[in-house]
């Protein structure tokens, strides 16, 4: 990536949406000039007069490009941006497996950053959208490791932490944690609807877990119809397993089976209390420094081992060797994690080097 301050570097955007705007915006804070592009022309001139972006022309040159179209039209959006220009291209597409496997290109990574606002549009574009989010990437065997590199470095400087994922891996898990939650809120939305015309107190009553757990049924329909289509299987294997679970708890209610219940419940909260959270800065940190080896997907490879173990990483850059022109990954992270780090780079066969800064 370009690090001199006194040379502009440039970055395309095709689609202004929510997302599409808040990189926009974020892009622009981090000394990138943003050109973007967008199917509808009054979202391309309400962008360019608020400065969201410098104009509706694709840079040939830019160094990343970003593709925030919902995601039935986004392979068509990759495929012309990499026509368009000779950097790197990446997408923030929910559902990763066909768009995938429908693109090669080594220039090409899958991205879908974990972010978003119950606002729409570039009403809500928010230049910190992605700050403190996880991006998950899903590189295929035909991307390059300077592609993963030098998408996941400005993902990076974004404020986003960096996870590696399979696209089929990463496709099973949204299915579980986002795809199917908004179809159950939506359903149960409807239900109370339902139920509403009957009591028509019930709606004004309804406030607490209720409104927090309903709260994303109110995004917009439109996206979530591609969303089920593109991840069709894997949200109905989630679907299923989620409709045995409830018909399983359902019986435990039925015959009135406390201690089943207390368990289940018990497992629930000690599980929600368990959940990772973002972890701060810490004031004890180690550098590792690991050559890339000579083999496709070695730095994908490095931020998977990462997300396996749990690794928090505070910082990277990749830098040439000085042995030839093969790169290195030089990572910041938990002094207390590095051991751990350590040890699983050395079982996948990395070289790793640790100089602790504190």
């Amino acid at each position: 990536m370009n690090s001199d301050p006194q040379i502009l570097r440039h970055a395309n955007v095709v689609g202004l949406g929510l997302i599409g705007g808040s990189l926009c915006l974020a892009l622009k804070e981090k000394g990138f000039s943003v050109h973007g592009t967008d199917s509808d022309p009054a979202r391309i001139q309400l962008a360019i007069e608020r400065g969201i972006i410098e104009d509706n022309e694709m840079h040939e040159a830019a160094e990343i490009g970003f593709v925030a179209t919902p995601v039935a039209a986004s392979i068509q959006a990759i495929r012309r941006l990499l026509v368009e220009m000779t950097g790197f291209v990446t997408d923030v597409g929910s559902v990763k497996s066909d768009i995938v496997t429908s693109i090669n290109s080594d220039r090409f990574v899958g991205g879908h950053p974990m972010a978003g606002s119950e606002l729409d549009g570039l009403d809500g574009a928010d230049a910190t959208m992605f700050e403190g989010a996880v991006w998950v990437l899903t590189p295929s065997s035909e991307t390059s490791d300077a592609a993963f590199a030098a998408v996941a470095g400005t993902i990076s400087r974004l404020g986003a932490d960096v996870v590696a994922l399979a696209p089929k891996q990463h496709d099973e898990l949204v299915a579980l944690i986002s795809h199917v939650p908004h179809l159950t809120a939506a359903t149960l939305m409807g239900l109370a609807d339902e139920r509403s015309e009957e009591h028509f107190a019930l709606l004004r009553l309804a406030a607490g877990g209720f409104r927090d757990m309903t709260r994303i049924a109110s995004g917009r329909t439109d996206i979530w119809l591609d969303i089920c289509q593109q991840n069709r299987t894997a949200i109905v294997s989630a679907l299923d397993s989620l409709i045995a679970g409830l018909s399983k708890i359902r019986q435990v209610v039925e015959d009135q089976d406390r201690p089943a219940l207390t368990a289940h419940l018990d497992r629930a909260r000690q599980a929600r209390m368990n959940l990772p959270s973002r972890v701060g800065p810490s004031a004890e940190l180690a550098e590792v420094r690991i050559p890339i080896p000579d083999r496709p997907g070695a730095a994908a490879d490095v931020f998977a081992l990462a997300g396996e173990l749990g690794v928090n990483i505070f910082d990277f850059e990749v830098v040439h060797s000085l042995e030839g022109d093969r790169g290195i990954i030089v990572m910041v992270v938990d002094n207390h994690q590095v051991d751990l780090f350590k040890g699983g780079l050395l079982a996948r066969t990395f070289r790793p080097a640790i100089n602790r800064l504190s």
